[in-house]
């Protein structure tokens, strides 16, 4: 009898609950219908009564981003237009020749061909003009004119009139464009001591497939000790590769990645589908500021495992989730949907957007809400937003003023000068330096360039200058301030020495793009990097490499 009375309880509670479900549901829905209704209203409004022309796509578009300012950074409409920045993003591949490109005066010049390319194969080197494009002059042209005109189907052609940098003869190429795939893995090879280092740049599809021939070639050396996977700045992408990467160094059926939305019937777990390959080798991830997503998933769950040393500065704690829906009419909504979590159970987001936009609240978790986990050897670890590393080196300091001189496109007007009368050399890309006479020359060439720059000490000393001035404390403080002043010595030829070391050294990598293309450059930066320097002594040091794995607790911050 009280069997039959709580089974009939219970009945009654599921039945409620479920008509207390359809009620929200039906009450969400309502919502949902009416704002959809003013929404159309307003359009409507707009369309026939607003005082200048204005068409639908725009009020869409215009409405679409009023949405999504209400949401985080990642969700995102994509028209059209941009889908095909949207694939170029998620599978790294495009129709087109092969090159970057750049404004240069008049016309638009190869920036970067990259090897193997249509442009490439074709001779076409940096600095190389484009004149003309299927017979129309490209004077004048935009960067963004010259790449729609340069993209197109695989396999059709396109005639490109060049004057080329070296010995400014003018050519006519055609060329035949190819589905352009952008690599994943950007330079992959042993630095010293058997010690290997692969640098990867984002998650696409088929990093996996990238990441694995880069490891299986590195460990066919027959001299590999460990390895350095270097994972700073690179941004994410797509998180099943992230996950099959790291079934290249962990146990088949391991736990990578969990997500999960607004209740916990939306838990996903994602575990290592492939035998790994590398299961026992020493790794050092290296991360930063800059490393998000995948790559905070990657890092993390080698982290949570035990299985890596990760080395750097705390990354950047992108962990929300986004789901492409189509909209009708070739239009998509990438939205937001999920939070990632690491095996631990650790969260990596470390923004809350809807605090911040509600109250200003601080995009730092404060120390109260951080939560302690463990790893799966018991070392202990933290939430409270990206991964904090196992080993912290601080990132190296990049003046403005050298910043500036890259962004303004001086360094490689001066890098195709310099190429005009040294293309006949070879490098070792390790190794090459620019010489004194050639930074004199350097110097010489931003004396007659105009650099927009102030340092940032010139910049604060303007704003206390003017906040004594508005403080009535002119008088008394002034003379300080002009002493100040003069000290502070920011003038082009000033600067050009104050950072000459970090000026040279870009030049360098410049030049031996010129050379070597990208693999060069990051091999190069590589053999230099203080971090990479610090990751294979560690390597080298199994005794330090053990302890950090097995008894070193994180701290949360």
């Amino acid at each position: 009898m009280v069997r039959s009375v709580i089974v009939v309880v219970a009945l009654c509670l599921a039945v409620v609950g479920a008509k207390a479900q359809d009620v929200e549901r039906a009450a969400r829905d309502f919502d949902l219908g009416r704002a959809t209704e003013i929404l159309a209203n307003m359009m409507r409004e707009f369309d026939v009564s607003y005082v200048e022309d204005i068409t639908a796509d725009e009020l869409l578009d215009a409405a679409a981003k009023g949405m999504i300012a209400a949401t985080d950074p990642y969700t995102e409409y994509l028209s059209e237009s941009a889908l095909d920045d949207f694939e170029l993003m998620t599978t790294g591949r495009y129709g087109g020749v092969g090159s970057l490109i750049r404004k240069r005066g008049d016309y638009v010049i190869f920036a970067q061909p990259y090897k193997g390319s249509p442009s490439d194969l074709a001779g076409i080197k940096i600095g190389d003009k484009i004149l003309a494009i299927d017979g129309e002059d490209m004077r004048g042209c935009t960067t963004e004119d010259v790449s729609t005109r340069l993209k197109g189907e695989p396999e059709s052609g396109v005639t490109v009139v060049v004057e080329h940098n070296i010995g400014a003869v003018v050519d006519t190429v055609r060329l035949q464009r190819r589905r352009i795939s952008i690599p994943s893995v950007t330079y992959a090879g042993i630095l010293r001591d058997g010690i290997g280092y692969v640098a990867h740049n984002d998650f696409i599809e088929d990093s996996y497939g990238e990441m694995r021939r880069a490891i299986e070639a590195l460990m066919a050396t027959d001299t590999l000790r460990g390895i350095i996977l270097d994972y700073r700045s690179n941004g994410g992408g797509v998180m099943k590769e992230a996950v099959d990467i790291a079934s290249l160094f962990v146990p088949r059926g391991s736990r990578v990645v969990s997500i999960m939305g607004r209740d916990s019937a939306s838990l996903v777990h994602y575990d290592t589908r492939h035998a790994p390959i590398a299961e026992h080798l020493p790794i050092v991830v290296l991360v930063n500021g800059t490393s998000a997503s995948a790559s905070e998933i990657l890092a993390g769950a080698l982290q949570d495992m035990d299985r890596a040393v990760i080395m750097g500065s705390r990354t950047y704690g992108k962990g929300l989730v986004q789901s492409t829906t189509y909209l009708g009419y070739h239009t998509y909504l990438k939205l937001t949907t999920s939070h990632y979590y690491i095996p631990s159970g650790r969260c990596i987001q470390s923004r809350n957007y809807a605090a911040m936009r509600r109250d200003g609240a601080s995009a730092e978790v404060p120390d109260s809400l951080i939560s302690e986990f463990s790893t799966l050897g018991g070392r202990k670890v933290y939430d409270g937003g990206g991964i904090v590393p196992d080993v912290k080196v601080e990132p190296e300091y990049v003046s403005r003023f050298a910043i500036t001189l890259y962004a303004m496109g001086y360094m490689d007007d001066w890098a195709d000068k310099y190429m005009r009368s040294h293309h006949d050399r070879s490098i070792d890309v390790r190794t090459f330096c620019i010489t004194d006479e050639d930074y004199a020359d350097f110097v010489e060439y931003i004396g007659e360039c105009d650099v927009p720059y102030e340092s940032e000490t010139r910049h604060a000393l303007k704003a206390l200058e003017k906040a004594v001035e508005n403080d009535l404390y002119d008088e008394e403080l002034q003379p300080i301030i002009a002493e100040l002043k003069a000290k502070i010595k920011d003038d082009k030829l000033s600067n050009m020495e104050t950072y000459r070391s970090e000026i040279i050294d870009a030049l360098n990598s410049h030049i031996v793009l010129r050379y070597a293309y990208s693999e060069g450059v990051t091999e190069r930066a590589a053999v230099d990097d203080e971090a990479v320097q610090r990751a294979i002594e560690l390597l080298l040091d199994g005794d330090e490499y053990s302890r950090i794995l097995s008894q070193q607790n994180l701290s949360m911050h």
